[in-house]
């Protein structure tokens, strides 16, 4: 890895990059661990799991109520589609899978499963 001030060019081979983000996988499993615990935690906190959806009448302002629901909702959905993403990010861990493009089945570079430890996807094939 170079450093973000070096002008000089990344000569880090595709080899190099898979050899790189395997040699730890302990550190790996760490932070995917504490990933989706936080994760968790958040979803937890929402409190929107198992929500009936039953708005109490004497409330001032039932469409508040709907919308602040909504917005939970919404962003649960996301939340636990992240978790969905570690989740499977460890099982790829346990097969010796991670770090590969689910695509192509070329390695993830370092520097993107360092920002995002759960991707399942090279650059060239994310979204």
């Amino acid at each position: 890895m170079t450093d973000a001030g070096s002008s000089a060019p990344d000569d880090t081979t595709i080899d190099d990059t898979f050899e790189a983000a395997s040699t730890a996988p302990e550190e790996v499993r760490e932070v995917l661990d504490a990933q989706r615990e936080q994760l968790s935690e958040q979803l937890h906190d929402l409190g929107v799991e198992g929500e009936t959806g039953i708005v109490d009448d004497n409330f001032a302002d039932t469409a508040q109520v709907s919308a602040e629901q909504g917005e939970a909702q919404a962003l649960a959905a996301q939340l636990r589609d992240q978790l969905d993403d570690v989740e499977h990010a460890l099982t790829r861990l346990d097969e010796g899978t991670y770090g590969t493009c689910e695509v192509c089945g070329e390695p993830i570079g370092d520097a993107r499963l360092e920002v995002m430890p759960a991707t399942r996807f090279c650059i060239e094939h994310a979204g």
